[in-house]
């Protein structure tokens, strides 16, 4: 209220819209927290580590009334006033998917507004001009704001939005059952398919989170975060007492630490480094140290645990045991291995003591970061883990025992279902063209010119109107008899028919129009055509 500056006012205006809507997202994380938190209440083995969701891009009203209807009076010819529905019923819905619900109905509303935006591209775009309407976009991670003219920043924006929508819902998954994992496992998917579909189809974006470096790092986090899942889902539908199963779910470990470490390789990278969220970072390193702690942790149980092979399992257990280790361990032989207990417990004490070297660091730098710190699941996931290899290695460990704890090679990542990249399916979602009354796409579009409607009246000679017809929608001039009624009216071939004694013919089949033309009686028929 203090200024009088327009300029001032405005930069304050966009200021408290982010400042409000860091509120709404902090607002909505306290309920989520407060409503998850009952669902982690279950005995510690079914802790779901938190995943990281996005929040979605914020955007300022848009006002389309004014340059629409200019559009539709200049380019089209038409009564703007006559389209006020129309563009008032698309701002309705452009004002409706800045606060989509975060659910299936949120995602087609996203989808709907996008699909709509191609025909208004189509529409009132034309390739060499602007609207002189700017789209403006705030950063999802920092809330920097950015503007453009060009509808592609509305566009990707809105699809950067469809693939934060897909990270909301699958992060607020109950992960500790099957349905909810494979939720979970289907949003991320959707969600590293819409990133990638960005990245692939629009460059040049004037936002840093759209930028590729950052929507490359995005697609690898989703990736990781259905690796993620994928190990859950075996640790449920495994019975984890077999020898084999434990060396699979080692394996899946291995490759969830894989993934990880790629996603924090890309977040330490210069472009993308001081952009991303401390948190962010910090949370992918630890899953990368807790995931690899775990897979030594498996492999130990697995060693451990297990019976010693009977010579019917020895084939296959020898089979997966070679191609097990990333290099093979030192000692005796794999069969000797696999049948001498004592053997089999030096081993499994080597992976212990990685596993239990990796929990600690893993721990040491959750430590590190304030906000993870205040995450009391994590920590609790963290420090289960940890507690269950000490009291394993305590278990396994001989007073009597004089040789040097050996130094356990690392386990090949492996996994049974590589993660998908789900692209945006745009055509589940139907919608029809809010500017159909413009008549068909085909002629009347922002790219298409013609000269203004000539109305022209024709009166039936003996041989007809003197021109043949063909086409639908719009009904096309085929040819124009030399010294006929229509020649001498100026009709060309070529020209398209738009109206009939009045009546709008554009979307009109063939045979419409020519029964009209045939219904007209001694005084003749007025025809609209037009001329591109």
């Amino acid at each position: 209220r203090a200024t009088s500056n327009h300029k001032v006012k405005e930069t304050v205006a966009l200021e408290l819209s982010y400042v409000n809507s860091n509120l709404q997202l902090l607002k909505e994380e306290l309920e989520e927290l407060n409503s998850s938190v009952d669902i982690y209440q279950h005995d510690s083995e079914s802790i779901s580590v938190p995943m990281i969701p996005l929040g979605l891009k914020e955007t300022k009203e848009l006002d389309l009334l004014v340059p629409l209807k200019d559009i539709i009076s200049e380019h089209y010819g038409e009564e703007g006033v006559l389209f006020e529905k129309e563009i008032k019923e698309f701002m309705e819905l452009r004002q409706a998917m800045r606060t989509p619900s975060r659910n299936e109905a949120g995602l087609e509303l996203l989808m709907e507004y996008y699909n709509q935006l191609y025909f208004l591209d189509s529409r009132f775009f034309p390739p060499n001009k602007s609207l002189g309407v700017f789209f403006h976009w705030y950063d999802s991670l920092t809330g920097v704001p950015s503007h453009q003219r060009a509808l592609a920043f509305e566009k990707g924006s809105v699809l950067f939005n469809i693939g934060a929508l897909h990270t909301q819902i699958g992060a607020r998954q109950d992960r500790a059952s099957l349905p909810g994992l494979n939720q979970a496992i289907d949003a991320f998917q959707k969600a590293a398919g819409a990133f990638n579909y960005l990245k692939e189809n629009f460059s040049n974006a004037p936002s840093l989170d759209m930028s590729a470096a950052s929507l490359n790092m995005l697609v690898r986090l989703m990736v990781a975060q259905v690796q993620e899942c994928v190990f859950e889902k075996m640790t449920l539908l495994r019975a984890q007492h077999d020898f084999l199963a434990r060396l699979q779910l080692a394996q899946e470990a291995a490759r969830v630490e894989d993934v990880y470490s790629l996603v924090h390789q890309t977040m330490t990278q210069a472009h993308v480094k001081d952009y991303v969220p401390f948190s962010w970072t910090t949370m992918v390193h630890v899953k990368s140290e807790h995931f690899k702690a775990l897979s030594h942790y498996f492999a130990a149980i697995a060693l451990c645990d297990c019976p010693v092979a009977s010579d019917a399992e020895l084939p296959e257990q020898e089979k997966a045991f070679i191609q097990f280790h990333v290099t093979m361990p030192e000692g005796p032989s794999l069969r000797v291995l696999l049948q001498d207990p004592e053997e089999r417990r030096k081993l499994g004490k080597a992976h212990l003591k990685k596993a239990i070297m990796k929990h600690e660091e893993a721990m040491r730098i959750h430590g590190l970061c304030k906000i993870l710190r205040k995450m009391d699941i994590l920590q609790e996931v963290l420090s289960f883990a940890h507690k269950r290899s000490l009291s394993k290695y305590s278990e396994i460990d001989h007073e009597e025992d004089f040789f040097e704890t050996g130094d356990a090679p690392n386990i090949q990542p492996k996994t049974h279902q590589k993660p998908e990249i789900k692209s945006p399916n745009f055509s589940q979602v139907k919608v029809t063209d809010l500017f159909h009354r413009l008549g068909p796409l085909s002629v009347f579009s922002a790219k298409n010119k013609w000269y203004p409607v000539r109305r022209v009246h024709l009166m039936r000679g003996e041989n007809g109107f003197g021109f043949t017809l063909r086409g639908d929608s719009p009904v096309l001039i085929a040819g124009v008899i030399p010294g006929g009624c229509a020649a001498d009216a100026g009709l060309k071939e070529g020209d398209y028919i738009i109206s009939v004694n009045g009546k709008d013919c554009k979307w009109s089949k063939h045979a419409e129009v020519v029964q009209l033309l045939k219904s007209t009686g001694e005084e003749g028929v007025e025809i609209g055509v037009i001329t591109l």
